[in-house]
């Protein structure tokens, strides 16, 4: 039976990457906003002989959730693993010039949608799926106010699901990337020496080399 693994955040940077080294072990369920980078991520996909199915969604749409897992459950039942790669990277500035539309936006993104994503997925999950989130150490430094106040409560929902599902699953796993570069970090890095950086493809191997053994 064909293992699936559900990607958020699918278009570029990591998602894109965990997509591509996946898909030889996995039907790949992408999803991203830009219809455009989920059809180029198809052909690499398919160039390495492998499928996926693309869903040109907003993560903050609840309604396009339900209908996401819905579909999900009507073609395969259940869902061997989710990578939660999406996220809003608001600009990066003073916390007492915090913008209200970037405050609320990376909210409803890092908190809100994971949270409701959290609820759909799980039952795709069962006891032996696995998800896996992503956390960053920018989180409490200086002007990240913004995103890491909504990164952070992403990592704090991941691990209360880690801890409640430790004995019974589904397996949950916060890994921690190396800095890579991706438009996200060149947002916060304008400028930055990027030669210095871990290529997507090369952690996107990292993580699922340290998962290996829970996903054979």
């Amino acid at each position: 039976m064909t293992k699936t693994a559900l990607i958020t955040g699918a278009s570029r940077g990591l998602g894109a990457a965990l997509a591509e080294a996946l898909c030889d072990s996995h039907h790949i369920i992408a999803v991203a906003k830009t219809t455009g980078a989920l059809e180029e991520l198809d052909d690499r996909i398919q160039a390495r002989g492998g499928s996926a199915t693309l869903a040109p969604m907003d993560i903050t749409n609840d309604a396009a959730m339900a209908t996401l897992c819905r579909g999900i459950f009507d073609r395969w039942g259940t869902l061997d693993l989710w990578l939660h790669a999406a996220v809003h990277a608001a600009p990066l500035t003073p916390t007492d010039h915090i913008d209200a539309k970037d405050m609320s936006k990376s909210v409803a993104t890092n908190i809100t949608a994971t949270s409701t994503l959290i609820t759909y997925v799980s039952p795709l999950l069962g006891q032996t799926g696995q998800a896996v989130f992503f956390d960053d150490p920018a989180v409490a430094t200086k002007f990240f106010g913004s995103y890491g106040a909504t990164k952070a409560a992403q990592i704090a929902l991941a691990r209360s699901w880690q801890a409640e599902t430790a004995q019974i699953g589904p397996k949950i796993h916060i890994v921690t990337p190396a800095p890579m570069p991706t438009a996200t970090r060149a947002r916060f890095h304008p400028g930055e020496d990027r030669t210095a950086l871990h290529s997507p493809l090369s952690q996107a191997d990292k993580i699922i080399a340290s998962l290996s053994a829970s996903l054979a």
